[in-house]
């Protein structure tokens, strides 16, 4: 795939998932009503939905920014922990098959933008589309 292809994949993937985190981290600040029954169902206290909310928009900040890489890379692991956390949070109360679904498809939709924006990165620090095909040789010859 072209350079300038996964970059536009990325931004695509990316401004998507910020989206839905974004509306989440607004539905937790907000403290909407199914957000408040969810966390009763769980055992948390109601509190919580501000603090995830906040860390939520403040993720969505960090993954849509360009300057600060680590920043980025904290916010794709804060949220993928808290997809985690969501998941086995409804495992331990005894939740439905179903329930446990949206947590691991919005983990693995993370790993969509998170991904493209590594091979991003990497194709930035090999020199650019000049260097591209050398380096989609060179990683086929490498053992992970």
């Amino acid at each position: 795939m072209k350079p300038k292809t996964l970059t536009t994949l990325y931004w695509i993937f990316t401004i998507i998932f910020a989206l839905l985190v974004f509306l989440d981290g607004i539905g937790g600040v907000t403290r909407q009503q199914a957000g408040i029954d969810v966390l009763k169902h769980l055992g948390y206290p109601v509190y919580l939905m501000t603090i995830a909310g906040v860390a939520r928009l403040l993720a969505v900040v960090a993954l849509l920014q360009t300057k600060f890489k680590v920043i980025k890379e904290w916010a794709f692991a804060g949220i993928a922990i808290n997809f985690v956390c969501a998941f086995a949070s409804r495992t331990f109360v005894g939740d439905s098959f179903g329930l446990l679904i949206p947590p691991v498809i919005m983990l693995a939709f993370l790993f969509i933008p998170y991904t493209l924006w590594k091979k991003v990165e990497l194709i930035k620090q090999s020199g650019g589309e000049k260097n591209f095909d050398c380096m989609k040789d060179s990683h086929k010859a490498k053992s992970y």
